[in-house]
């Protein structure tokens, strides 16, 4: 995978969002706006024409233009349904997320380094060790054991219990499993909540903008075949 996608584990990815925002503002602009000779002027005038104005007495629109409408909603449907619909895609299925772990945790490569990060960052603040468990490490063959030995390492040593300083409070203790040193919590469950919670939200927006400018469209198009 990607960063860009690694990131959706994230919540309030605010570059997403920011992106998601300014599209819809641009869509929702074009779809109020005048179309004069150049084709990019706000509406204007007195005051009280207000929006309902401006849409029935701006010069009609090119019937491209209308055709153009219609895609773009129906593109936008399609991302909302996609988004809804593949978050029960990642958040039910944990050995995709232990593949991606096991294959990438510890690689040498700029994906490699990228996906090792994200998993120690969610292992030290989460607590949790693996997708499922420490035993991800040992049931199955991984980049990770292939530079360091199970009786070396067994898993990463951020899956160690850590005092309040975040030293470990025995290396012995975690190499060997005690369950008094190291964290025994899979960390897919706040993956799946994150996750959850990121697509529910873009879906949801993007639901709200397109029942508000359906009408819109609707409206325009009957203005347009009726005149």
């Amino acid at each position: 995978e990607s960063p860009q996608r690694q990131n959706m584990v994230e919540k309030g990815n605010p570059f997403i969002v920011g992106v998601l925002i300014l599209g819809n503002i641009i869509i929702l602009v074009r779809r109020f706006g005048g179309l004069g000779s150049s084709g990019v002027h706000a509406p204007c005038g007195p005051p009280q024409q207000g929006l309902t104005s401006s849409l029935l007495f701006s010069p009609l629109p090119n019937p491209k233009y209308l055709v153009l409408m219609l895609i773009v909603y129906i593109f936008e449907c399609a991302s909302c349904i996609t988004s809804y619909t593949h978050r029960d895609f990642v958040v039910s299925n944990h050995r995709m997320v232990t593949k991606q772990m096991l294959t990438f945790y510890a690689a040498p490569t700029a994906q490699g380094r990228e996906l090792t990060r994200m998993w120690d960052r969610i292992m030290m603040e989460q607590q949790c060790c693996g997708a499922t468990g420490p035993l991800d490490w040992v049931n199955h063959t991984s980049t990770f054991r292939s530079f360091y030995p199970e009786g070396l390492a067994p898993w990463p040593f951020l899956c160690c219990k850590r005092d309040a300083n975040f030293v470990i409070l025995s290396p012995e203790g975690c190499r060997v499993g005690h369950v008094d040193y190291i964290n025994t919590k899979g960390c897919f469950e706040h993956i799946e909540n994150a996750v959850n919670s990121y697509t529910w939200g873009i879906s949801w927006f993007g639901f709200a903008i397109l029942m508000f400018t359906c009408p819109v469209m609707l409206l325009a198009m009957y203005h347009y075949t009726t005149l």
